[in-house]
């Protein structure tokens, strides 16, 4: 499955103005970028994947564009798809970004399979 790799370029551009090291892996149909080896957002087709936590779910999905993230029929507390009107100026998809950085020190990491 094809995602949007310039929507892609943006938040490789936007994670290396804030210094941010991550490492970028193919997933859910998509791109993942993770931080401190944690998925924090990524890019599925052409729409944000962002992962903000509960905390601030609730209020991000009253944001133009910001849809709940529905993979297996339930959607998934704590992250959400941002669609193309609420990431189109770089000052939106920075404010994900942001969204997604502050909560990435408190996110889980996925269990390790061997």
């Amino acid at each position: 499955m094809a995602f949007d790799e310039a929507l892609a370029v943006r938040i490789r551009t936007a994670l290396g103005k804030r210094n941010v090291e991550f490492e970028e892996k193919k997933m859910m149909g998509g791109l993942c970028f993770l931080v401190d080896g944690k998925m924090c957002m990524g890019v599925v087709k052409d729409k944000l994947m962002a992962r903000i936590g509960p905390d601030a779910y609730d209020e991000a999905l009253k944001a133009k564009g910001c849809k709940e993230m529905d993979f297996t029929g339930r959607p998934m507390k704590g992250f959400v798809f941002v669609e193309a009107p609420g990431i189109s100026g770089q000052d939106q998809l920075d404010h994900w970004i942001g969204l997604c950085l502050s909560y990435n020190p408190q996110a889980r990491s996925a269990a390790k399979k061997n």
